[in-house]
């Protein structure tokens, strides 16, 4: 029997069939501003194109513009958007990290201003949370906003900005109350990139593209009201921020990685790999282990399980994708070694080496540990 989720899939695969060729080819497949070729205009246009046809902000309320979509139409269109071949989103820290946290301490006014250019896909954004000295330890940040008349000033650097160059606004955790420490004094704002007092470099990565950036503060400026939450707390907002980062577009995320599982299997089945015995455990060990973090994934958001699910979820990924970095260069062999125009070997290439970082950013490895330990067992500090 035909149900209304096969009806949406169905829906979801029609509409990326007939839109995402011609123009927008080259972008099949394409992991984002983190891939060689990417090209961050054409990407743009694939977010507005994406846009007209009403599949950007799905799961927002459609008071603020959104579709107001079920959770489990939002995993279908999810995984259906990853199987057809859809490229990474440029638009994916603005609709899916900072809309949420709009909706939920915005106020009406910056709502009204912000929200419909994340959902057109004509503004882009960047997070402003790592810096030199805080990037697993976030609440060490020591970037300054101070008030002057009607305007903050902010002082300082964030580092490993995804996607700084490509955007127009970046949201910026920043200390507002001298003197204070770790979490508290803290304060989120909304700050425009295109001014004199901000400085972006790229930061070549060993994969040979810049996804990431340095973003400088001297004097910058942005209007006195665009901060999210009363100024003082801005880690409880910064948190929730973080919140939705692990929300259901981390499901796109897993299907991303089943395509590559797929991308892997099939260069093993080709150039042998797969007649080994050993390499053949290691690709069902890591097929099984994927199907393993998804299912925790969908019981987390489903709701039918507490915080300890939650909480192990970026340390389980982060690590299986590790660890599927060094079996795609086992599995490719000398390979992997060689620069070549094969597709299929150029992204098993790639992920060996991006996947590196999975284990870094977003909360170390020893950090993860830390918060299982602390706040899923209950263990002392």
């Amino acid at each position: 029997m035909t149900t209304t989720l096969d009806v949406f899939r169905a829906e979801v695969a029609q509409w990326m069939h007939e839109h995402l060729r011609g123009e927008f080819e080259p972008l099949r497949g394409a992991g984002g501003v983190g891939d060689e070729h990417y090209d961050p205009a054409l990407g743009k246009r694939w977010e507005q194109e994406l846009a007209r046809g009403g599949w950007v902000g799905i799961g927002w309320p459609e008071a603020h513009g959104g579709r107001g979509l079920p959770l489990l139409h939002q995993v279908v269109f999810h995984e259906e958007y990853v199987r057809v071949g859809g490229p990474g989103r440029i638009g994916h820290i603005g609709e899916t990290l900072l809309a949420p946290t709009l909706i939920e301490f915005g106020s009406a006014e910056q709502q009204q201003r912000f929200l419909p250019g994340i959902r057109n896909g004509t503004q882009y954004w960047a997070q402003g949370y790592s810096e030199p000295n805080a990037g697993s330890d976030l609440a060490n940040v020591q970037t300054r906003a101070r008030r002057v008349g009607d305007e903050w000033a902010i002082d300082g650097q964030k580092v490993w900005t995804s996607w700084a160059k490509e955007s127009d606004w970046i949201f910026v955790l920043a200390r507002c109350e001298p003197g204070s420490q770790r979490h508290q004094g803290l304060v989120l704002l909304l700050v425009p990139l295109a001014q004199p007092g901000v400085t972006i470099r790229p930061i070549r990565q060993m994969t040979g593209v810049p996804e990431f950036n340095e973003v400088f503060f001297d004097d910058a400026r942005t209007e006195a009201s665009l901060h999210l939450g009363a100024p003082g707390a801005g880690w409880r907002v910064a948190m929730a921020l973080l919140g939705f980062e692990r929300g259901v577009s981390t499901l796109g995320q897993q299907a991303q990685f089943e395509r590559e599982m797929q991308i892997l299997l099939a260069v093993a089945r080709a150039n042998g790999a797969a007649r080994d015995a050993l390499l053949r455990e290691r690709l069902s060990h890591s097929a099984l282990t994927l199907r393993a973090i998804r299912f925790n994934a969908l019981r987390v958001l489903a709701g039918t399980e507490g915080a300890r699910e939650a909480l192990i979820a970026k340390y389980a990924w982060s690590n299986w994708r590790r660890d599927f970095g060094v079996l795609a260069a086992d599995v490719l062999g000398a390979a992997a070694d060689r620069i070549d125009d094969d597709p299929a070997a150029q992204t098993l290439r790639r992920i060996w080496l991006a996947s590196r970082a999975d284990t870094i950013y977003a909360g170390t490895n020893e950090i993860q540990l830390n918060l299982i330990a602390e706040r899923a067992l209950g263990m002392p500090r």
